[in-house]
């Protein structure tokens, strides 16, 4: 079995670097894979690949420990590679295991504080819009009642629902009015809020993705929708086409964001406003690509990861 093979399936206990993914029998990404077999190349036995379901951790007599299901103690790792996707984070499980991460002295790429600001698009456009960053006009709430909410004044149409929390374009669609709004609004999940975007029109259909690593732009890539339906994404349908470099001021614009969210590693999707300029529509912390931008993304990724390394030695 070769090294990448090895640490994607049984994880030494012992390892400088981990990759942490989510709980089994979720299907990592095609991107995530990769990855991980660039870096088992890298750091060879010192890497593993730790799934969230298999660790215990907590406090015994006084100090932080943290353990495998067997019963195993596991040292801290000195940098964790975080893939799993901050959206579906929930405070009290995977949350508390990155904290506990951190406080026992792991780097995290990206950091807790970044994950956290990431998870909710709220966050991300309270944090973007105080760092001076250009995004959609938007409205959400907290506990106040969908019905009421969809009553406001302040609420215009036509425009983007989305849930806060939602990811590869699901819970998200066009409303050209408030009928339509309050005719669905039984229909719709209430686990977490949605929010309501102004929908920018020269951008329908089209979504330019730029993938960040330590304040670079490496690649990037315009998604169009299928058949002009509003959201980009390939789970929906949509096409790829990599433009790497072909935009400069929107690299520059997703750098620009990635750094007010704190994100070592962002997928900055951006939207084509008026007057060829740009705005920020929503940041992604684990973000994914196409086969074809590995070759740039990967050695950023992992170069990223031995600077973090270098830096603790």
């Amino acid at each position: 079995m070769d090294t990448a093979r090895r640490a994607l399936s049984t994880a030494p206990a012992l390892a400088d670097v981990w990759m942490l993914v989510r709980q089994r029998p979720a299907v990592l990404r095609r991107s995530t894979r990769e990855l991980a077999t660039a870096l088992a190349d890298v750091h060879g036995p010192r890497f593993a690949v730790w799934h969230t379901d298999e660790l215990l951790f907590g406090v015994q007599g006084g100090r932080l420990v943290l353990r495998t299901l067997g019963g195993a103690d596991l040292p801290a790792p000195a940098v964790v590679c975080v893939r799993q996707v901050a959206g579906p984070m929930r405070s009290d499980r995977e949350v508390t295991l990155l904290r506990h991460l951190e406080r026992m002295g792991s780097t995290l790429v990206n950091t807790l504080d970044a994950q956290l600001k990431s998870r909710n698009k709220v966050w991300q456009l309270q944090e973007l819009a105080v760092a001076g960053v250009p995004v959609p006009d938007t409205l959400s709430y907290a506990t106040a009642p969908l019905e009421g909410v969809l009553r406001s004044p302040d609420l215009e149409t036509p425009c983007v629902v989305k849930s806060v929390s939602g990811a590869k374009g699901g819970q998200v669609f066009l409303a050209p009015d408030t009928q339509l709004l309050r005719e669905v609004a039984g229909s719709l999940a209430q686990e977490a809020p949605f929010l309501f975007q102004e929908h920018v029109a020269p951008s329908h259909g089209r979504t330019l993705r730029v993938i960040v690593v330590d304040g670079e732009p490496v690649s990037a890539v315009l998604h169009t929708s299928h058949n002009g339906t509003l959201t980009a994404n390939i789970a929906k349908g949509g096409t790829a086409d990599v433009c790497t470099g072909r935009y400069p001021e929107a690299d520059e614009l997703a750098v620009r964001a990635a750094r007010a969210l704190g994100l070592d590693i962002a997928g900055v999707d951006l939207l084509f406003a008026a007057d060829d300029t740009y705005t920020v529509c929503e940041v992604n912390a684990v973000p994914g690509w196409r086969p074809e931008m590995a070759a740039s993304i990967t050695p950023a990724i992992t170069a990223c990861v031995a600077r973090r390394m270098a830096a603790r030695d």
